[in-house]
């Protein structure tokens, strides 16, 4: 039997960074992504976001990858907030997002960090935000 505990930190915002989390819509869409996950095996140990960005902690199974469980989140999710936000125009995830590792011993940091998500806003913008991701991460804009 093979033991395994992957724990990834997931950031994916809505195409063009537009505003479709406001208000109610926020609780909506992350309370779909979380039973929707729990049916495809997808195991969410924390989701949280704010008005045009989603975060979680997933706890990813050997059989799992990255691509797939965005694929399933983002596009399952996507389909369903058009046919039940009635929003004027389409909603649409944007195709990239940040994957990293979560270490145990900084598990409980990030964990708060997630849950804040409304607070933490208030100081700091998804612009900034995403800015400290690329440089933090050393990714390539």
């Amino acid at each position: 039997m093979s033991f395994n505990k992957l724990l990834i930190h997931f950031v994916w915002f809505t195409k063009d960074r537009k505003p479709y989390l406001k208000g109610d819509n926020l609780k909506i869409m992350i309370n779909h992504i979380k039973e929707n996950a729990e049916e495809k095996g997808i195991k969410i140990l924390v989701i949280n976001g704010h008005e045009n960005h989603l975060h979680a902690i997933i706890s990813m199974n050997s059989d799992q990858t990255t691509a797939n469980i965005m694929n399933l989140i983002k596009g399952e999710s996507s389909h369903w907030a058009n046919k039940n936000f009635g929003l004027s125009e389409k909603f649409y995830w944007q195709s990239e997002y940040f994957a990293v590792s979560v270490s145990q011993s900084l598990f409980p940091k990030v964990f708060n960090y997630i849950l804040k998500q409304e607070e933490h806003h208030k100081i700091k913008s998804f612009d900034e935000e995403y800015r400290e991701f690329i440089e933090k991460y050393g990714f390539e804009d």
